[in-house]
C-alpha cells in the first residue's frame, strides 16, 4: 500500500514548490515510491482528526506500514533510511544525516527570521534597523555553506537526503534574492532542480495547486 502524505488543498505558495511537503514528495520520487495525497484545507488542518497525526496542525504528515510521522525532516529521514537515500558507509551516512539537521537547524532559522521580518513586521518602526543585521546573519551562513561546497557537486560525495533538505531550504525566497552573490550555491540548487525526481515532485505539487483552482 502506498504511503499517504497530507498536503495543502490549495498551497499558499501558488505551486512554487516551497511548501514543506515538497521535500517529502522529492524523497519519494528519488526512491521510486508511489504515494497518495490527503489534501487539507486550512480549517481541516486544525481539526482533532488531523492534529492526532500532526499535533501542531501543519503539513506534511506521512502514514505507511503502521508508521505515522510529522515534520518534513523526520519524514525524509524515514524515507531515506528505508529507500536507500543515505550512503551505505557508516561514517558517510552519519554525515549525510548531519547535513539534514544543518539544513533545518542552522540554515533555515536565519532564513525564516529574515522572511518574517519583512512579511509580518515590515510596518514596525524597528524593522528598518533590524533588517541589515538579519541579512548579515543569513549571509554568514551562506558564506560558510558556499565555502564547504566549493567545487563539490553535493554536500557529501553522492547525492543524499542531506541535499534534499538543504536544497529545499535554499529555495526559500529570502535566499533566492541573494543567489546572484553566491554562484556556487546557485549552481548547486540548479543541479538539484535538474534531477528527474525533483522535476516529477515539482510537477505533482504544481498539478495539485492548479487542480485546487478549478
Amino acid at each position: 500500500m502506498n504511503p499517504i502524505v497530507s498536503v495543502f488543498a490549495a498551497s499558499p505558495d501558488r505551486g512554487r514548490g516551497l511548501a514543506r511537503d515538497m521535500a517529502v514528495r522529492w524523497a519519494l520520487a528519488e526512491s521510486g515510491q508511489g504515494y497518495e495525497i490527503r489534501p487539507l484545507s486550512f480549517a481541516e488542518l486544525k481539526t482533532a482528526q488531523h492534529k492526532a497525526r500532526q499535533p501542531f496542525g501543519q503539513i506534511p504528515t506521512f502514514e505507511a506500514d503502521g508508521v505515522s510521522l510529522f515534520e518534513s525532516g523526520a519524514i525524509v529521514l524515514h524515507i531515506a533510511e528505508t529507500h536507500g537515500l543515505l550512503p551505505t558507509d557508516h561514517a558517510a551516512r552519519a554525515r549525510a544525516i548531519a547535513w539534514m539537521f544543518a539544513a533545518v537547524s542552522t540554515i533555515e532559522p536565519v532564513i525564516v527570521e529574515r522572511e518574517v521580518a519583512v512579511l509580518l513586521e515590515g510596518d514596525k518602526p524597528w524593522t528598518a534597523e533590524r533588517l541589515p543585521m538579519l541579512e548579515a546573519r543569513l549571509r554568514l551562513r551562506l558564506d560558510d555553506l558556499a565555502a564547504w561546497l566549493n567545487e563539490k557537486n553535493w554536500l557529501e560525495g553522492e547525492f543524499s537526503a542531506g541535499d534534499i533538505m538543504m536544497v529545499c531550504v535554499l529555495r526559500r525566497p529570502a535566499v533566492a534574492l541573494l543567489m546572484g552573490d553566491y554562484p556556487v550555491l546557485a549552481a548547486y540548487v540548479a543541479r538539484a532542480e535538474a534531477r528527474p525526481a525533483f522535476r516529477i515532485a515539482f510537477a505533482e505539487q504544481l498539478a495539485r495547486f492548479e487542480a485546487s483552482r478549478g
